[in-house]
């Protein structure tokens, strides 16, 4: 007895469906012995029986898009050999009695190259476009107004593309174009190197005709891959009426596997680069494609460069948003000078800095005597004072290359060394820090508070985790670790209107002049004696 095994295959994923009743229904009914809930595939769409002399037929069930095998359509039962291809739709199924599908793909090729259908063009797209715009090249008065209607299709198609707001709008005035003038493609698909990285994206696809239940696959897994690629990498053009029997694609299984047997791809070009591909495909052989030589395949070029514009500055203005999110949110934190090195060195695309380790200074500047203070002023008065004394003080930081952390309550918290390295950050957070007294001393002289202030600073270098922490509601930029604990701690013991820093700071400072040794200190949460230095300050 002869057992039939058909070699299903999805992506990467190879699927052997045994064969062992005597009629096989194959279809996208649940009920169906082997179910195949795929576009272009009838709810009953194809059967196979076992006759009596142990031999194995298909015959089509009267599907709406047809069987194949080997490429030839099933009008009555036909008889199933070992290697044999069935296209059902967009499916593709291998005929398996050796249980070897390496051998069953070898056979089909070799089948298929005797074909004589075989057709692929594959041309420059400067040389196509010029092709099918140049008037002499246009044969018959047919073929003249044929190409006149494109064109005027094409203008109109020009001004549509300008005004579309979104991407979905560019591929919708794409395919109402596409399929109405080219009658080989069946599935068309817009695919775009978004981030510059050389990967294209699936955009946007779409099935001829289809009806509300057909929905290509959002991972895109029925493109040829090799196809695309190709077309990018190279700048060419590819039409192939049978990539079955074309040795340059038949080596991909995708193209076997996934039903494609005809496809055509272009690339979105504006002869300055190419920023993605146009793409269409059919599972049956174009013979259309054959009577028409090049003449489709300048026409889809030529629609390919007019996307490519509208799709140039839709990319750049997606661009210039985020760069406008991230740009907002990273003010928050640093001045403007690191927020445009953040954007042009590290690439942020979502807005989002992961954390990482870096060496750093942290600096905190609290506020001497708020609670008193708080107590005599009104709140609206209180947030008045802090906003002012902030946006003083925050200057010192953003001067010498600081970044914000945040503010605790009547405490500045800001680090220097991150997010890029800073060579001399405990110069530059001691710089700050000096900043900030000298500037308030001026401020008190000019009595922009109703009484003076007075802060206390205090610095710890060392290694701290910095990056953004929090949930997808609420992120914060921010350090952590023991060295900024260590920091926090010092702040309690600095003179009024003075800094301290930490011997691990001491010891890095390029510049170590008016620093004088205050004593070992003992602070909570930490079980090693730490030596603490404070800054004099020059009027």
């Amino acid at each position: 007895m002869t057992q039939l095994t058909l070699v299903l295959t999805e992506g990467n994923t190879e699927t052997e469906i045994s064969v062992t009743q005597d009629v096989f229904i194959i279809g996208r009914l649940p009920e169906c012995d082997l179910f195949l809930p795929f576009s272009g595939i009838s709810r009953r769409h194809a059967r196979i029986i076992r006759t009596s002399s142990e031999m194995w037929t298909i015959e089509d069930m009267g599907s709406k898009n047809g069987t194949q095998v080997n490429q030839t359509t099933v009008t009555c039962a036909q008889e199933l050999y070992d290697g044999d291809v069935i296209l059902l739709g967009n499916v593709t199924l291998i005929v398996d009695f050796t249980t070897d599908l390496e051998n069953a793909h070898s056979k089909y090729l070799r089948n298929s190259e005797t074909n004589s259908h075989a057709v692929t063009i594959l041309r420059n797209v400067q040389e196509l476009q010029q092709q099918w715009i140049d008037a002499s090249n246009i044969n018959g008065k047919n073929n003249k107004e044929k190409t006149i209607a494109r064109l005027k299709d094409l203008v109109e198609i020009a001004k549509n593309l300008c005004a579309a707001a979104s991407i979905e709008e560019i591929f919708s005035q794409v395919q109402q174009v596409v399929f109405r003038y080219i009658d080989g493609i069946e599935r068309l698909a817009l695919l775009i190197d978004v981030d510059e990285s050389g990967n294209l994206q699936l955009i946007n696809s779409a099935i001829k005709n289809a009806s509300g239940q057909d929905k290509l696959p959002t991972d895109g897994n029925w493109i040829s891959r090799s196809i695309c690629q190709k077309v990018f990498t190279e700048k060419i053009a590819i039409q192939s009426a049978d990539t079955l029997s074309d040795e340059r694609f038949s080596s991909e299984q995708s193209i076997l596997f996934k039903g494609i047997v005809s496809a055509m791809a272009v690339p979105l070009w504006d002869e300055n680069k190419v920023v993605g591909v146009l793409y269409g495909d059919a599972n049956l052989y174009s013979s259309y494609w054959d009577n028409n030589e090049e003449d489709e395949l300048s026409f889809f070029s030529t629609l390919a460069n007019l996307v490519a514009s509208s799709v140039q500055r839709w990319l750049l203005v997606d661009r210039l948003k985020n760069q406008e999110v991230i740009r907002k949110r990273l003010e928050r934190y640093h001045s403007p000078a690191v927020v445009q090195q953040l954007i042009a060195v590290t690439g942020i695309s979502d807005g989002r800095l992961p954390p990482i380790e870096r060496e750093i200074s942290i600096l905190f500047a609290d506020l001497v005597g708020f609670t008193a203070l708080s107590e005599r002023l009104k709140p609206t008065e209180i947030a008045e004072l802090l906003n002012n004394l902030f946006e003083e003080m925050l200057e010192e930081v953003f001067t010498y290359g600081g970044t914000l952390d945040k503010y605790i309550g009547d405490c500045i918290m800001a680090f220097f060394g991150a997010p890029e390295p800073q060579p001399g950050h405990a110069d530059r957070a001691l710089a700050s820090a000096k900043g900030m007294l000298s500037r308030l001393q001026s401020l008190n002289a000019r009595n922009c508070w109703d009484e003076p202030l007075q802060l206390r600073i205090a610095i710890n270098s060392g290694k701290a985790i910095v990056g953004d922490v929090g949930s997808s509601q609420r992120l914060d930029y921010t350090a952590l670790g023991p060295t900024i604990n260590l920091a926090a701690r010092m702040e309690q013991i600095c003179p009024i209107g003075e800094c301290v820093i930490s011997e691990a700071t001491h010891n890095i400072l390029l510049d170590k002049s008016h620093i004088q040794e205050m004593g070992d200190y003992r602070f909570k949460g930490i079980d090693r004696v730490i030596k603490i230095y404070r800054t004099q300050m020059i009027s």
